[in-house]
């Protein structure tokens, strides 16, 4: 059976910087919590708001196409296929658009005049999804090639946040952690082992979707909790994907510690949960953690693009060698979870 790979990939992040001390400087009434400390964000980029340069959506992931296609092989007219996964759809400026597809819109923009285009939605899990269906129509010869890219202009969400918040605790402080950028990623058929998506599996688990209101929990310091703030409820959230990889590498007749991962990537909603989700996957697959990437400290919680601003930016810094094998865990609401596994070698910044 063939394989896909990543073949390029390419990013864009406003140049404006935004603390989070700065952020939380402007709230009427301070949190009861360290926002900072329980989310390890320091920063985040937000988008251009002058209406002469104005960054929404689209412009975002126009940037991030462009960006991409510079360093692949194929033109835009070479695309067979774009999906476009952004949660946020601003165009126009502050405009919100469902139709035309922004697929289509990305695909005129940049001259990929015979591409197969449509828009999916799955909350921040949106570019994985997409990986996972142009995966699919690559392996089964559908395609040859393919862009996954999103704009997240998400940062109004903040604005939001902190014009209403009015309480020491409140719903809405989770939409201080997120950040803008956009992303997208080119995929053609693998060639050879050193570059390649050896799987990509998603699943959701809707008896969970009362924990999706995401907030910093009192109770618990350092863990982001959700709506229900019990510790069995949350720790039965991360056991999700341990047990749903563990289950599928036991039908290949293989173990988590055989894959020998060299990295792993979760989605950047907190940095003190990522200890705690890795905590709860080495007890349920019985072996230690491979050491995990992240820039939630610099540039938040980007939503659909996390995953792949992770590793356009620890490849552009160069700390992932040639060979490394990676796994991605997307975290979005639904619950959504799932684990892609790769080995690249050639994909450069």
């Amino acid at each position: 059976m063939s394989h896909s790979r990543f073949e390029s990939i390419g990013a864009y992040l406003p140049s404006k910087i935004v603390t989070t001390e700065e952020l939380i400087g402007r709230l009427k009434v301070p949190p009861l919590f360290d926002l900072e400390r329980i989310t390890g964000i320091k920063e985040r980029r937000v988008h251009d708001t002058r209406p002469e340069s104005y960054e929404d959506s689209f412009a975002l992931a126009i940037k991030a196409a462009e960006d991409c296609l510079s360093r692949s092989r194929y033109s835009a007219a070479d695309l067979d296929v774009i999906i476009s996964s952004s949660i946020t759809r601003s165009k126009h400026g502050t405009r919100v658009y469902m139709e035309p597809s922004f697929a289509s819109s990305i695909a005129k923009h940049v001259g990929a005049r015979k591409a197969i285009t449509f828009d999916i939605s799955n909350a921040c899990a949106g570019m994985l999804s997409g990986t996972y269906i142009l995966d699919r129509m690559i392996r089964a010869g559908i395609v040859r090639n393919g862009m996954v890219v999103s704009g997240e202009a998400i940062t109004p969400i903040s604005e939001t946040a902190v014009n209403e918040i009015s309480e020491k605790y409140d719903l809405q402080f989770a939409s201080l952690s997120v950040g803008d950028s956009g992303c997208a990623l080119v995929l053609d058929e693998a060639v050879d082992d050193a570059d390649k998506i050896h799987y990509i599996e998603m699943m959701t688990a809707s008896e969970h979707s009362h924990l999706c209101l995401g907030m910093p929990s009192g109770r618990t310091p350092g863990v982001a909790l959700y709506t229900d703030n019990r510790k069995m409820h949350n720790e039965a959230r991360f056991m999700l994907w341990p047990n749903t990889q563990g289950s599928y590498l036991e039908k290949q007749g293989t173990t988590f510690a055989d894959e020998q991962f060299d990295y792993i990537i979760h989605h950047q909603f907190g940095a003190a949960a990522v200890p705690y989700a890795n905590a709860i996957a080495a007890r349920e697959l019985g072996t230690p953690m491979p050491p995990d990437l992240n820039v939630i400290h610099k540039y938040g919680n980007t939503s659909t693009t996390s995953h792949f601003i992770v590793l356009h930016d620890q490849l552009s810094d160069q700390n992932i060698p040639a060979g490394s094998k990676l796994l991605m865990i997307p975290a979005a609401s639904g619950v959504v979870t799932g684990f892609l596994s790769t080995t690249i070698s050639s994909l450069k910044v």
